[in-house]
């Protein structure tokens, strides 16, 4: 655990743990995103000051794309397990089940912070709007690249439109963020999957 020492408007050194302040931060963004969330939402969330933000994260778009590093790994980890599983089927089924349960967990906030940065707009947030685009296209370029390999192994019939596939898959879990956050429960996302893996191609 790291701990970042600041200095109060006083003098006095404070010390304070940058995991929490940044899991804090990360709090703030997925609920605001990344122009909802003030100066002001961030450091009272992490119980910091402005010039003690600076310090330790750099300006806000810094601290923002440190937020995003701590959601893929923490928040986004059961995509590297889907991508392990032996099947394709068994990819989409873990990616999907694994996007519910993140997105019905309680203590989270709704909805998906890639989804909510890429809505971001205005001048200030084109360059977080395009750094979240470039993850997801990578996200998207390991599953396609783990369907063609399914296809080439016979796992997938030999005529599966693999681009289709990764592009309908990335849909859906895109789909549940938004429902999500639109208040569906978990019931209604859980039909959701059922119904999508009852679509997946057989051999």
């Amino acid at each position: 655990m790291e701990i970042e020492t600041a200095t109060l408007n006083k003098g006095r050194p404070r010390e304070f743990c940058v995991d929490q302040a940044l899991a804090a931060a990360l709090r703030v963004f997925w609920t605001k995103g990344y122009e909802g969330a003030s100066m002001a939402d961030l450091t009272e969330a992490m119980g910091i000051t402005k010039p003690s933000l600076y310090a330790a994260f750099g300006n806000k778009e810094a601290l923002f794309n440190k937020a995003l590093d701590l959601y893929e790994r923490e928040k986004l980890d059961y995509m590297r397990d889907a991508l392990a599983a032996p099947t394709a089927r068994g990819v989409a089924e873990k990616l999907m089940r694994g996007s519910l349960a993140m997105h019905v967990c309680p203590d989270n906030p709704h909805g998906c912070l890639k989804v909510i940065g890429t809505m971001a707009c205005g001048t200030e947030a084109d360059c977080i709007r395009e750094a979240v685009i470039e993850r997801g296209a990578e996200s998207k370029r390991a599953l396609l690249a783990r369907f063609e390999r399914a296809k080439e192994e016979g796992d997938l019939p030999s005529d599966t439109d693999v681009e289709g596939l990764t592009a309908i898959l990335v849909a859906m879990n895109q789909g549940m963020a938004v429902q999500a956050s639109a208040g569906a429960t978990p019931a209604e996302l859980e039909r959701l999957v059922e119904a999508a893996l009852k679509l997946w191609p057989s051999r």
